[in-house]
C-alpha cells in the first residue's frame, strides 16, 4: 500500500470527502458515494473517505460507517479515515478501512480546540494504539499526521524542531507513514523544502505525505518545493473545497485537478485521467450548489492547440 513502483510515480489522495465537507452542510450518504464513484472512475485510487468523530461535534460525518461500507462495495480503492483518539480508531477498524490517519497537532492551542487534548496526549494515544494492535494479523496502516506543521492561526509560526521531534516519536512508535499538514496555509516554498528535507533525514525511508491548503495562493508553489525535497505523496480536494472548522482562516485545500495537471507537466505519473477528473469536478456543482469551487484548470481547460480558421 505504501510502495510506489518508481520515483516518477506520485500518489494522490482525495480528501474532499473528509476535509472538503467538514465545514459544509451535511451531505446525504448517497451524494458522498456519488462523489466517490465519479473520482474513482477517473482513476483516483486513494481516498480519505470520512472521519470517525462524534456526530454531535462534526455532524457532517454522521454516516461514517455507511460511507465506508458503500465505498468498499463500489470500487477497488484504498480507503483511509481520520481519527483523533482510540475510540475513533476502533470504529474505523471495525468499519473496515485499510488506513487510519491519526492526527496530532504541533500547536497546543489548535490541539485543544480540534481534539480536546494536548499534543503530548495525542502522541501517547498513537503509541498506545499501535502497541494494542500489535497482535492483529492484518492491522490497518497507521499514518501519523502532524497538523499545523508550518504555522497556526492562534500561535503563529511553529518551531520546525518541534515538528521533527514529533515525527521522530511517531516513527519510533511504528507508524507506517508520516504526514505534514499546512492546516492554515501559512507555509511558503523555502519553509516547505527545508522542513521536508529535514524530515526525510529524521525518518529515513518512511513514506511521507504533504497536505497543503491554498489559503494564500501558495499551494502549487509549495507542491513544487515538496517535490524538489523528494515528496511523492500528496493530499488534495476536488474543486479546492475544505478547511478545518477549528482553525480560523483555514480555507481551501489545493485542488486535486490542478495538482494532477502540475504533476503531469512535471513529468510525473499519478494514474489519474484529467478529462474524467474534470468531469467529476463539474458534477460537484450539482452536489454543492451553494459552495464556491476553486482551481485554475477547470476555468482554463487542458491546453490544446486551436485550429486556424
Amino acid at each position: 500500500m505504501n510502495t510506489l513502483a518508481n520515483d516518477r510515480q506520485v500518489a494522490v489522495r482525495e480528501v474532499g470527502l473528509r476535509d472538503g465537507i467538514q465545514s459544509l452542510a451535511p451531505l446525504a450518504t448517497e451524494q458522498k458515494l456519488e462523489w466517490f464513484r465519479r473520482e474513482a472512475a477517473a482513476g483516483v485510487r486513494a481516498f480519505e473517505i470520512t472521519s470517525f468523530v462524534p456526530a454531535r461535534v462534526i455532524p457532517q460525518f454522521y454516516d461514517a460507517e455507511q460511507v465506508v461500507a458503500g465505498a468498499r462495495a463500489k470500487a477497488q480503492s484504498v480507503l483511509s479515515a481520520l481519527v483523533l483518539n482510540d475510540k475513533g480508531a476502533r470504529r474505523a477498524i471495525d468499519a473496515g478501512v485499510q488506513s487510519i490517519t491519526f492526527v496530532v497537532s504541533a500547536s497546543a492551542t489548535h490541539s485543544g480546540k480540534n481534539a480536546r487534548t494536548t499534543p503530548e496526549e495525542a502522541l501517547s494515544a498513537v503509541e498506545a494504539l499501535i502497541a494494542s494492535l500489535a497482535a492483529m494479523s492484518e492491522r490497518p496502516q497507521i499514518s501519523g499526521a502532524i497538523s499545523t506543521a508550518f504555522g497556526c492561526t492562534y500561535e503563529g509560526k511553529v518551531d520546525p524542531g518541534r515538528v521533527l521531534a514529533m515525527a521522530e516519536r511517531l516513527a519510533k512508535a511504528g507508524v507506517d507513514e508520516i504526514g505534514l499538514a499546512d492546516t492554515v496555509g501559512f507555509a511558503g516554498p523555502r519553509q516547505v523544502h527545508n522542513l521536508f528535507s529535514n524530515l526525510r533525514k529524521a525518518v529515513g525511508n518512511l513514506p511521507i505525505t504533504a497536505h497543503f491548503h491554498d489559503t494564500r495562493g501558495m499551494g502549487m508553489a509549495n507542491v513544487l518545493a515538496a517535490l524538489e525535497a523528494g515528496v511523492r505523496r500528496f493530499d488534495a480536494s476536488l474543486g479546492g473545497v475544505g478547511g478545518c472548522p477549528f482553525a480560523p482562516g483555514a480555507t481551501g485545500n489545493i485542488a486535486t485537478e490542478d495538482l494532477c495537471f502540475l504533476l503531469e507537466e512535471y513529468g510525473l505519473q499519478s494514474g489519474i485521467d484529467l478529462e474524467r477528473l474534470l468531469e467529476a469536478r463539474r458534477s460537484l456543482t450539482e452536489l454543492l450548489p451553494d459552495e464556491p469551487l476553486h482551481g485554475a484548470l477547470s476555468r482554463a481547460g487542458i491546453p490544446r492547440p486551436v485550429a486556424l480558421q
